[in-house]
């Protein structure tokens, strides 16, 4: 648990006490206690670390229950990045390079990363230029969509660039 509840707070001759239904102020261990028996609530530890500690009476499994729900919601709203890659050849044309640009501003819009990468088979590794161009250009074309994280970089037989969604206001 969190949080010490009512006999697990121990060591403490005074507490800090707050809530809704109560009077605020420094009251000795026992009395919050009574106080949380009358109203037939728990009396939680919120802050243990100053002195008096705070403590607040509150129906303690509604407060569980109530900040599980919240984690959930944030965690709802949390929104997870995927990186979706995109391979050129070092001689794509033009059409092929529309439709996969067309693919790549959908997947920026959807706020998603982009890698695009040139892949360079046999002896096409003599076309590094060509692939660097192409990647450039990409990233020229996308340039109201996405910023640049990384520049072309040639690792093994691919030549990569990393792009990121632009932030809309």
């Amino acid at each position: 648990m969190p949080h010490r509840i009512n006999e697990k707070i121990r060591g403490v001759k005074e507490v800090r006490l707050v809530g809704d239904n109560v009077e605020q102020g420094i009251v000795s261990f026992q009395e919050a206690m009574r106080i949380a028996d009358d109203l037939e609530l728990d009396l939680v530890e919120i802050s243990a670390t100053v002195s008096p500690p705070v403590c607040r009476i509150i129906d303690y499994q509604k407060f569980l229950y109530h900040q599980r729900k919240r984690e959930k919601e944030n965690k709802a709203k949390s929104s997870r990045i995927e990186v979706k890659e995109i391979r050129f050849g070092p001689q794509t044309d033009d059409h092929d390079y529309n439709f996969k640009l067309k693919h790549a501003v959908k997947f920026l819009q959807d706020g998603d990363k982009v890698k695009a990468f040139v892949f360079f088979k046999g002896r096409s590794i003599l076309f590094k230029e060509q692939g660097e161009e192409i990647l450039l250009r990409f990233a020229n074309d996308l340039e109201e969509y996405a910023k640049v994280d990384q520049l072309p970089k040639l690792e093994g037989k691919r030549m990569i660039i990393m792009l990121s969604p632009k932030k809309t206001k």
